[in-house]
């Protein structure tokens, strides 16, 4: 995961090391929080690696993402580790290790991604899903990415926990202003709805002229009409892959630079001021 955050965020990099130490040692006393339903009829699976912390590699040989959480990106090819990185993957690691290498799997309704990783919720055998842990001690981001969303209100509680209680992630603000995007990557976004437009390429919603959220066509359905309600003017908290129009030529004249393709409504939150 990359997330486009402010400097203020950045600078925990240099303290990850500290940081692990102490917020390993203080959340893992916490007790289980099971903000998600326990699942009916999971299938049981053995663990041979936890790559980092949103994705398990299993012993058959799979590799498994773990569905509604983006957790901070382990530095590889000479880059380093995002703030809290580590500490996301020994947490996920403990997870499976007090589960006794066994854990449940619940394939979402899209069983696979792009790079075919098995998409799934992950319990272990107290009951307790992993993602709704992890979001609640600030150790990885809520994402809702349709069709996979039956568990985004319980995991948006999670969040909502670790937010209020500034843990993890949350020590420090990870919202980028609009206007001060630099790199494309996972981000969460501030503004303010500027204008609203639609066409065929589903609907437009500009942000502090520097930015475009897009709910792209096939997926209108899913956003009910009520989204759109009063939102020209409102201030807005956004979340997800900002996306780079500029690369390869395609960027069109009056078009903003960067685009954030809404996967679920809840991917959008109006601010109250």
């Amino acid at each position: 995961m990359r997330v486009a955050g402010p400097m203020g965020l950045a600078m925990l990099l240099k303290k990850a090391s500290l940081v692990g130490a102490f917020f390993v040692g203080a959340t893992w006393q916490l007790p289980a929080l099971a903000f998600c339903p326990a699942p009916v009829d999971p299938q049981v699976v053995s663990v041979r690696q936890v790559v980092d912390g949103d994705t398990l590699r299993l012993n058959d040989g799979r590799s498994v993402r773990l569905i509604g959480i983006n957790a901070p990106e382990i530095g590889r090819k000479g880059r380093r580790s995002e703030a809290f990185a580590e500490v996301a993957r020994q947490r996920l690691q403990a997870l499976v290790k007090s589960s006794g290498g066994q854990v449940s799997l619940v394939p979402g309704a899209e069983s696979r991604d792009k790079y075919g990783r098995t998409l799934a919720h992950v319990y272990g055998r107290s009951g307790d899903n992993f993602e709704a842990q992890l979001l609640s001690e600030g150790l990885g981001y809520r994402v809702a990415v349709a069709p996979n969303v039956s568990l985004s209100s319980c995991q948006q509680q999670a969040e909502n926990a670790a937010r209020q209680a500034g843990k993890g992630l949350w020590r420090q603000s990870p919202l980028t202003p609009a206007n001060q995007l630099r790199q494309s990557g996972f981000a969460l976004i501030s503004g303010k709805v500027r204008s609203i437009e639609r066409n065929r390429g589903g609907i437009w919603i500009e942000i502090d002229d520097s930015l475009v959220l897009q709910v792209p066509a096939r997926l209108q359905r899913n956003f009910p009409a009520a989204f759109l309600t009063d939102l020209k003017g409102r201030s807005i908290e956004a979340r997800g892959w900002v996306l780079d129009r500029s690369r390869k030529g395609g960027l069109k004249p009056g078009q903003q630079r960067w685009m954030l393709p809404l996967t679920d409504p809840s991917m959008l939150e109006r601010v109250e001021k």
